[in-house]
């Protein structure tokens, strides 16, 4: 998608731009920034889903896909810095030990 490829967007590419923008904004390597870009976008969309004017909503298309080229790049960069998950981030792991089933950590996380 090109900048100018948008002169009269419809539903369906704005739609296409909002999957787009969640799609990639998966690809944070860092919980923290995935939320964010998450967050930003479904706000976004959301403080402008009733415009109807036609020139501001391409520009608003045009906004969009400058911010999913620069998410784009980022999360290449991100890619590179990734560090233990957190958390919340899910995905229990380590050995099971109690009647509960609680997971207990088999390494200290830290300085090696």
């Amino acid at each position: 998608m090109s900048l100018t490829a948008f002169q009269n967007p419809t539903a369906y590419e704005v739609r296409s731009l909002y999957r787009s923008l969640l799609r990639q904004s998966r690809q944070f390597a860092a919980y923290n920034f995935r939320e964010y870009a998450r967050r930003r976008t479904r706000d976004a969309f959301r403080e402008h889903r009733t415009e109807t004017e036609e020139r501001r909503v391409q520009e608003l298309m045009q906004r969009g896909l400058q911010e999913l080229q620069m998410m784009r790049r980022q999360t290449v960069v991100s890619q590179f810095f990734q560090l233990d998950k957190l958390v919340v981030e899910g995905g229990k792991t380590g050995m099971q030990s109690g009647s509960q089933g609680d997971i207990v950590r088999q390494k200290d996380q830290g300085w090696d």
